[in-house]
């Protein structure tokens, strides 16, 4: 039981290491994903173009560093900025969101990027709260198994 323990806790370990140094890395990869979500973004409903809609309303915001972000894309010479983008859904009309100087008064100004990876770091502390406290109950865990196996190892030559 105290290896299992210990070996989970080596992977929790190795895994928390590894997602701090690379970090930076992991920002980078997901700005490129948003930015190729964005260029192969669709009326039609697929779960990168849910994604980014789910992004834009929860968060408020719109494009990847901000929302003319969407003039360099297919969608946009189609249909304009996708309703996700809008502030309030009854004031928008596919009219404003063709055009970018009525649609930045429409839509929200600011880039997901940003505030995804802000929120994403504002959370960190309580994540590793949460990892620092279970990895001091896998340690307590395998203390307490190797104290037992001792005990229950010198009771059995006491006995014979």
């Amino acid at each position: 039981y105290a290896m299992l323990l210990s070996l989970i806790f080596l992977i929790v370990l190795v895994a928390a290491i590894v997602g701090f140094v690379f970090r930076h890395e992991i920002k980078t990869n997901f700005e490129s994903n948003l930015e190729l979500a964005l260029k192969n973004y669709n009326v039609t409903a697929d779960r990168h173009s849910e994604a980014v809609d789910t992004i834009q309303r929860t968060l408020h915001c719109c494009g990847v560093q901000n929302y003319s972000d969407w003039e360099r894309t297919e969608y946009f010479s189609q249909r304009g900025i996708p309703q996700s983008c809008c502030r309030s859904q009854n004031d928008c009309s596919e009219e404003d969101l063709k055009d970018p100087n009525k649609a930045k008064l429409k839509v929200f100004v600011d880039g997901c990027f940003f505030l995804v990876t802000s929120t994403m770091e504002s959370k960190m502390s309580v994540v590793a709260g949460i990892s620092f406290g279970i990895a001091c109950f896998q340690l307590i865990g395998i203390i307490l198994s190797c104290c037992l196996s001792r005990y229950i190892t010198n009771n059995q030559y006491e006995m014979v």
